[in-house]
């Protein structure tokens, strides 16, 4: 199945794509290659081009736009960080597992985590116009494609699906802080009482 595909299914179709995807064979490399590492790579990339042509609007400063040079160092760092926090985020997903009486399996929690995080990756793509930033949140729909395909993927009873997706949030939101973090440390931003060059 190609990437466009697969996105319009699990985005408009989840409940009968986790059945696919739960059937399909895979291995880590593949999922990598042909659908984790292109989709990842949406949000930054338009980051990069949004924060360093449009501007970031600094309170009491003004809009500012980020130097290419930090923007270029900040978006290949976010990815990079992103591609390992999707691992991660596998691990935690099939660590947990037996928890909530679901069955671990590292290659099906590598495909939970990497189709759950679709809607994300894809409304990563409003960073780049300002006024349409706010519509990032649209990514939250990940949580709803997480809960879906948890019971399918990891085998966890659907009554038990509702605490383990709200831990692996949990896990999920300290794992996107530590990115941000670690990524906004690339990019510097001015302050009140700076000058703009």
């Amino acid at each position: 199945m190609n990437l466009v595909d697969r996105v319009k299914r699990i985005l408009l179709s989840p409940k009968t794509e986790w059945e696919v995807i739960d059937a399909e064979p895979a291995t880590a490399t593949e999922l990598y290659t042909r659908y984790i590492a292109p989709l990842a790579a949406i949000g930054p990339i338009s980051q990069l081009i949004g924060y360093s042509v449009f501007g970031i609007t600094v309170p009491f400063v003004g809009t500012y736009r980020v130097p290419i040079g930090s923007a270029i160092t900040q978006a290949i760092v976010t990815y990079i960080l992103t591609l390992a926090g999707t691992y991660i985020l596998a691990l935690i997903i099939d660590a947990l597992a037996p928890t909530f009486n679901g069955q671990r399996n590292q290659i099906q929690a590598l495909k939970l985590a990497a189709y759950s995080l679709t809607a994300s990756w894809v409304a990563g793509i409003f960073a780049l116009i300002p006024g349409l930033r706010i519509l990032t949140l649209l990514g939250l729909y990940s949580l709803y494609l997480l809960y879906l395909g948890l019971p399918v993927l990891m085998k966890a009873p659907r009554e038990k699906a509702l605490g383990y997706t709200a831990v692996v949030i949990i896990a999920a939101i300290i794992l996107s802080m530590v990115i941000g973090a670690i990524a906004g440390i690339f990019m510097r931003v001015p302050s009140a009482g700076m000058t703009i060059p």
